[in-house]
């Protein structure tokens, strides 16, 4: 096992800056989503501002400096941005290897990514991080001869030449990802055709999306608690009580300060959200910061252009992880707001409430109709059937009387047949 060490620069002049506190609990769950990493220590670093070339002060990198020896740390993880002239001082100042957020992030995706467009998009993700951090840090990037004279041209640096084999491989992996993204586009397509509504998970990492997926879906999508457990997209038909057939659609969880290189190649995957008839955001409210990240998950649904006109509705999940005080207070408020519902997806509280207001959402109110149909117009009675939307059926020598409950959006289907 790796010995690692988490730190969370406080810059107090960042305005936006996140609460200390929560903050470095949140990097210490990441690194202990790291396999083979063993995290002996963490702290919350204050400054004043960040130092160009090291980041932290002098006096701060010597104590530190101390203190991973004596603990014989070998990785540190920096819980925020950092240059590669400030990584390369540090690591040298430490003798450690060093994570900034971006990194420790990518590493996690690459652990767990498990389809082939998972691996795709992890791996153009690494590859645009990696090109904006080669700096003249190591000796072999010096500039090389070139030219066919005695004395030689200017060549082409090492930097260069590994900018462009980056750029190369970028180039290769974006067809693979084309092809990849092109059959998703033929599924969706296909799905479209079928009257299916879509119903997408969105939410924080470890929110318990997967737990809800699995609670509605019977899947067996894996559950952990952990941060991004899960990473590739899964979907599920459901068929919802009393209401229609839906597709459930689970996402890659959501973080604060997530890397623009994932969102990037995400985009793929998370377009499912922007295909959705329904988006359901689903909150761990029992996380101290619960506020702050359903702030994260809106910026990042805004950044894709999901835009107000897609119903969203507000799942506040692991009530069953409150004290009984605190869970009365949440039921009370979701209870006057009729866009959220407090619900426990482990033990199945409150999903009964949210299912109906899927259904309502989807369909609208129903209403009851009687219908006649001549014996011509056996395909439309077909259709009602299939929807499972008749309650009762007479037959007279005219044809068929039937009595539906049904939605608007069914009448104009109907309509249309």
């Amino acid at each position: 096992m790796t010995r690692g060490w988490v730190l969370h620069p406080d810059i107090t002049s960042d305005r936006s800056r996140r609460p200390a506190d929560p903050a470095l609990e949140e990097a210490v769950s990441l690194a202990v989503a790291l396999p083979g990493l063993d995290v002996v220590g963490s702290d919350v670093v204050r400054l004043p501002k960040p130092h160009p070339g090291a980041l932290f002060g002098s006096g701060k990198i010597e104590e530190l400096a101390t203190r991973f020896k004596d603990h014989e740390i070998e990785l540190v993880i920096v819980d925020g941005p950092v240059t590669p002239v400030q990584q390369r001082n540090l690591e040298k100042a430490w003798g450690v290897k060093l994570l900034d957020r971006t990194g420790l992030i990518l590493e996690i995706f690459s652990d767990r990514a498990a389809t082939r467009e998972g691996v795709l998009q992890v791996e153009m993700a690494a590859l645009s991080y990696q090109r904006t951090r080669l700096v003249r840090a190591w000796t072999h990037l010096e500039r090389q001869r070139g030219g066919l004279g005695f004395v030689g041209g200017p060549g082409e640096t090492q930097i260069e030449a590994d900018r462009r084999a980056i750029d190369d491989q970028l180039v290769r992996l974006r067809r693979q990802l084309d092809k990849v993204v092109k059959t998703r586009g033929l599924h969706r397509a296909a799905r479209a055709k079928v009257p299916y509504p879509i119903v997408a998970l969105v939410g924080y990492t470890n929110a318990g999306k997967s737990t809800l997926f699995n609670r509605l879906t019977g899947a067996e999508v894996m559950v952990k608690d952990m941060l991004f457990a899960t990473l590739d997209p899964t979907m599920r038909a459901v068929k919802l009580p009393d209401g229609p057939e839906v597709i459930l659609s689970d996402t890659v969880g959501f973080i604060s300060d997530l890397p623009t290189e994932l969102v990037a190649a995400f985009r793929a995957t998370l377009e499912e959200v922007l295909a959705a008839d329904l988006i359901l955001h689903v909150r761990d409210i029992s996380h101290d910061a619960t506020d702050e990240q359903a702030d994260d998950v809106r910026d990042i649904l805004n950044s894709l252009g999901v835009t107000e006109t897609t119903p969203l509705l507000e799942v506040w999940n692991k009530t069953d992880a409150m004290a009984p005080e605190d869970r009365a207070a949440v039921l009370a408020r979701a209870d006057r707001d009729a866009g959220v519902f407090a619900t426990s997806a482990l033990t199945g509280d409150g999903l009964g409430p949210l299912l109906a207001a899927v259904n309502r959402s989807l369909e609208g109110e129903r209403r009851e109709d009687t219908l006649h149909l001549g014996f011509d117009e056996g395909r439309k009675r077909a259709w009602l059937f299939d929807k499972a939307l008749v309650e009762e059926e007479s037959q007279d020598e005219t044809g068929y009387t039937l009595k539906v409950r049904w939605s608007a959006k069914d009448a104009r289907q109907f309509e249309t047949l």
